[in-house]
Order: C-alpha cells, then structure tokens, then sequence
C-alpha cells in the first residue's frame, strides 16, 4: 500500500495550506479534504487566475480527482455557489473529479442561524457559518448526512422531524430562523444538483492506496484551534491535526507517510482567543498590510504577531511533521529587526520553553524572545529573481539574512524546512536542497 501525505497548519489557520497542496498535487492521483466546512477558505494563484475556495478541495485547480470525507460538515448552499464560480471561471467541476462521502454531514440554515444568535451573546470568534451547531447534531445522532440529503423522501421526512426544534431553540436565543417550507423546496432543488457527487471515499481511497495511488490529506483550520488541543473553547469544531485526516477520510493511520506542516514567517490569528506574541504597534500593522492579512471566508482583519517556536515545536508533538514549510517569508523584508517567541515567563516567574497547556496561562504568560537581523527590501521583482534562482540553486538564491532566519528557525524547531514561500505565485517557491 502507498503511503499517503498529510498538509497540516501548525499555527491558528491561515498559514498557506492552499498554495503548498496546490503545488505538491501537481504528484498527486487525489486530494481529499478531511475536516472542517465552509469556515476556511484556500486562496491559489495559478496562471494568474486567484481561486479562492471553501468547500472544495484544491486538487481541483489541477483537475485531480478531489474527495470530501466523512468528517467535513457540507453547506449544500455554499458548495453550489462554489461549483458555479469555478464553472463561470472556465472551471467546470463534474462527479469524475468531485466526490462527496456519503456520510458527510449536511448544514442547515437553522445551523448557521443558531451560530450568529449565540455570537450575539457570548462571542468566541466563530464565522457564523453554522460549522459548531451542524457538528453537534453529528454528535447527538440528530443530524442529516449526505445520503439522507440526495434522497428526497427521506430529505423531507428528517427536515419535518428537525424544523420544529430548531425554531423553538432559536427562539430561547433571541435568534429567527427560516421558514420551514422553504429549506424544504431549496434542499430538494439542491439535492438533485448535488446526488451525483455521492459516493464512498473510504472505500475508494482504501481501493486506490492498495493500487499505489497517491494521496494527499488537505486540512481546513490550524493545530491550534484543533477541538481538543487547541486554545479552548476558542477553536474549532473538529480535529485538525494529522490523526483527524484518518477518522475525517476513514483511513488506518497505518495509511499516513508524510506529515507537512505549514507555518507563516510570523503568526496570525482570526477572532477571539490567546495570542501571546501579538504586535498592538505600527510593526503588526505593516505586516497586516504587506501580508494582506485579511481572511479568505469572512475578510475578517487577521491579528499579526511574531513567530512563536514553542507553538511550532507543540505541533509537531501532536501531527508528527516530516517536513514544515514556511510561507510569506517576503512579508518581512524591510524590517530591521525580525523577532522569534523562544520561551515564555509564566505568572509566576517560572521559565518555560513550553507552549502554555491552558487558555489562563497562556493568556498570563510574557514570551520570552531572540531578535535576528531583519532582511533588506528587494520588492515584487527582486523576489522573482530570487525565486528563478532558487530552482537551481535553492535557499542559497535567498538573501543572506533571509536565509539565515530560514536556518534559524529550523534548528529552533528541530524539523526540516522543506521550502520558503517568496510570493503568492505557484513559482514563487523556493525548495531546500535544490
């Protein structure tokens, strides 16, 4: 059996997880998205055309043959929305190279609109997408899969038996939900569109690894707001590390090889919840800017701060990474002096090396950095060249002081930086030992 590859976030989301899966697919026979919903978003730029996906996964820019596992929450509203954007792109996705596992769970609108009531009463961050509400239904045994949703009859029978209770808990949250008739005639009309992406991933991916197929594993959100060891309860409502793309898909982890994980130059954060190494000052608003740092779902501003390896080295406890690979390392030309978290002092007084195990402490805790050169500003056209260079000549074509932050970091970390992203562009990667 081949042994499959795993693209991981190691911090809070947001990392270029799109852009590295959408290069490492070019190897790929199939892409499978694992977890998560319609709260994460993948930007790819390829032939300069910018995809900005949701739902499906980024195998599909490539036309690979692309998989939604059981353990992704599925918005029917939103998945057509997407499928009509590729196809007014020129990008017409069809069942050959989209699938959807049966038992992929559905959202609903009530879902959503339980999200955005409970947001309105105690925020958390959430994108109001109804990912949290939709997965408690999967958990409680109340929810409505993939399967049920392409079957009319039972489509109707399960919304008749659902409607009732979510109006009424909407109502206990001051919240309004739709009206039931009308889910009903727009799931049936979506349903239709959608039955013929049904299918068993478990069973294909199983059939295609025993025939030394490749695969890769895209997750959605970050480590760090992975549901059980992530920064609770500000996280996510799923498993986002390594092991989640084997429930998430159904595969053994017998069938995992590679764990990638990938890691901004710096660190971002949407919404609520600790972030330690966070900038309140001119610097994090530079780097907001240059980095474009505004999310791909909501256009929520990302908050920016410095790299923080205790975090870093916390993920590869949890996913195991083989390889990390480092993203929008150009975002921080020009600054003089570059910053790296090391450590952190706790309330009190201890030193630590650790990232802290809890909210509290976290959120008490002063991180305790080094500070390296900052690297000149070369600008769009100097990284190009860069980035031609490095096909040959890989993180030798980097400017002196980059490249030593790349080296800096990997020995902190203790992991192999297996690239450095240098722009937005599929070409603007440049790979160690090359």
């Amino acid at each position: 059996m081949r042994k499959a590859s795993v693209v991981v976030g190691a911090q809070f989301g947001d990392e270029g997880k799109g852009k590295i899966v959408d290069v490492m697919a070019g190897g790929m026979d199939l892409i499978v998205r694992y977890q998560g919903g319609a709260n994460a978003g993948h930007t790819i730029v390829a032939d300069g055309v910018t995809y900005k996906l949701h739902l499906i996964p980024t195998g599909v820019v490539r036309g690979k043959r692309s998989l939604i596992g059981a353990g992704v929450v599925l918005d029917p509203a939103a998945l057509a929305q997407e499928l009509e954007g590729l196809a007014a792109g020129g990008k017409e996705i069809t069942p050959a190279g989209l699938g959807i596992d049966f038992r992929t769970h559905v959202v609903l609108p009530w879902h959503a609109a339980i999200d955005v009531a409970r947001q309105a009463n105690k925020a958390i961050g959430t994108t109001g997408r109804g990912i949290g509400p939709a997965y408690e239904d999967a958990v409680a045994r109340t929810g409505i899969t993939f399967s049920d949703f392409v079957q009319a009859s039972v489509l109707r029978e399960r919304l008749a038996v659902i409607a009732d209770g979510k109006q009424k808990q909407l109502q206990l949250l001051g919240g309004h939900g739709p009206d039931a008739a009308q889910v009903e005639a727009e799931f049936l009309e979506l349903a239709a569109r959608l039955a013929p992406f049904a299918c068993d991933v478990s069973h294909e991916l199983s059939v295609a690894m025993a025939s030394g197929k490749a695969v890769l594993f895209e997750g959605a959100q970050g480590t760090h707001l992975d549901r059980n060891f992530g920064t609770y309860p500000f996280v996510t409502s799923s498993s986002t590390t390594s092991g989640g793309a084997c429930v998430g898909a159904g595969v053994p982890p017998s069938a995992i090889g590679e764990v990638h994980g990938i890691a901004k130059a710096y660190t971002t954060r949407v919404g609520s919840g600790p972030f330690p190494t966070e900038l309140m000052d001119a610097t994090g608003e530079r780097i907001c800017e240059k980095g474009r740092e505004y999310g791909t779902t909501t256009g929520r501003k990302r908050r920016v701060g410095w790299l923080d390896v205790p975090m870093l080295r916390r993920s590869h406890e949890l996913n195991g990474f083989t390889h990390i690979h480092l993203t929008k390392l150009d975002v921080l030309e020009g600054l003089p002096e570059l910053k790296i978290a090391v450590g952190y002092r706790l309330a009190d007084g201890t030193q630590t090396d650790l990232l802290p195990a809890t909210v509290k402490e976290m959120d008490s805790a002063t991180p305790q950095f080094i500070s390296v050169p900052g690297f000149e500003e070369i600008g769009e056209a100097g990284w190009k060249l860069v980035a031609q260079e490095g096909i040959a000549k890989g993180f030798a074509a980097l400017p002196e002081k980059a490249r030593q932050y790349v080296e800096k970091v990997e020995k902190l970390v203790g992991v192999r930086i297996a690239s450095a992203s240098i722009g937005p562009e599929r070409e603007s990667i440049i790979w160690a030992g090359k």
